[in-house]
């Protein structure tokens, strides 16, 4: 709708250029488009930094010194709980475990020699042919050839536990990491690291939250809608994560405490030590919202030109409480009933007199790219 705002009506363009000097127009601005605002639910999203740690990530070391005999995995390759992954030469325990093992045979073959002499004098001495210190001292030998049974089993048992040690594997599923300089053939050292085993099924992405936002989030944490995580080709994972911890402290230098979050990964698309960013969904009801074109910057202070039914212009501050693409939520300064200047902005100023075009808030914001609902 264009109004008519010439005196009387009347087109002629020297009463016309003499109404607007008389407002401090000083020249034609031809027909300019206004609006208002409009009220709507939306949402955006506060972006943090994060960091991408697996589930669980170990390292895999030698438990026993020894030549590396077998390497049964690759790198990156995707293994399964209970998998051999490495086998370290046994031979030397092997050895070990013939050796206790003939230990236990003697050992168990002492004590049947003593359990028979235990035997013998007992019956003697239930007959009083043998004095009951005899009886006492038959007995002690026999509980001496218990003791070196159990030991010579408890030695077994340790050298067939070195046995197991030499062959490593996988404590869970996961995905092998790189070789730390083994080949086949090297001379391992007890506690030496072969690789890590890194389990990627699901991840806990990191990110630091400020002061403001964990204070809404500890008052209200039902209200929090499922994370999403941007990654870095700015493509957006395919799966949602929730919050599942707090640290204990902030830092006080940045007014930060860090949050995870987690995510499944069933296609293992995640790794450890990835970046990405963390998308924290935020809804907003009912709020006011303006195109950003709609206004300027002057001091820092962001301002409009409101603009009346007889097409006067007025400079008004406005509070900005958040920026989305291309739309500012207002906390102050309009109304619903204010109608403001969407363009030309340049071509006014504040005390002037316009000519203007009024368009419907739906039909100015069908063309941003809004976040409502």
């Amino acid at each position: 709708m264009v109004l008519c705002l010439f005196i009387g009506c009347q087109h002629d363009d020297n009463s016309a250029l003499t109404h607007s000097e008389s407002h401090g127009g000083g020249h034609h601005t031809g027909v300019l488009e206004i609006s208002s605002p409009i009220k709507k639910d939306t949402s955006y999203y506060n972006e943090y930094v994060s960091q991408i740690r697996a589930y669980q990530r170990i390292e895999l070391k030698a438990l026993e010194k020894g030549y590396l005999q077998k390497v049964l995995v690759d790198e990156g390759q995707l293994i399964h709980k209970g998998q051999l992954l490495f086998e370290i030469q046994p031979t030397i325990y092997l050895a070990e475990i013939q050796k206790a093992q003939a230990e236990l045979a003697q050992a168990e073959a002492e004590k049947e020699k003593a359990r028979v002499e235990y035997q013998n004098i007992k019956a003697l001495a239930d007959s009083n042919i043998v004095s009951i210190n005899e009886l006492a001292l038959a007995q002690a030998e026999l509980q001496k050839t218990d003791a070196h049974v159990d030991n010579a089993k408890a030695e077994l048992a340790l050298t067939e536990a070195h046995l197991q040690f030499t062959k490593i594997r996988a404590p869970f599923s996961g995905i092998v990491g790189r070789f730390e300089d083994i080949r086949l053939g090297s001379l391992l050292e007890e506690g030496e690291e072969l690789t890590t085993l890194t389990d990627n099924s699901k991840m806990w992405i990191y990110f630091n939250v400020p002061e403001a936002v964990y204070l809404d989030y500890a008052q209200q944490p039902s209200e929090v809608a499922a994370l999403e995580l941007q990654l870095a080709n700015n493509q957006l994972f395919d799966h949602k994560g929730e919050i599942t911890a707090i640290e204990a402290e902030f830092d006080n230098a940045t007014g930060t405490i860090p949050f995870r979050a987690t995510f499944q990964n069933p296609k293992r698309l995640l790794r450890h030590g990835q970046t990405g960013n963390i998308l924290w969904p935020i809804q907003l009801k009912e709020v006011l919202l303006i195109p950003q074109k709609a206004t300027y910057e002057v001091l820092e202070k962001r301002y409009v030109f409101v603009v009346d039914d007889e097409g006067h212009v007025t400079s008004r501050e406005i509070k900005i409480a958040t920026e989305l693409d291309n739309v500012y939520v207002i906390s102050e300064g309009l109304s619903m009933d204010d109608k403001f200047l969407i363009e030309g902005l340049r071509k006014v100023k504040n005390g002037d007199q316009i000519e203007f075009e009024y368009k419907a808030p739906e039909e100015v914001y069908n063309h941003l790219e809004l976040h409502a609902e």
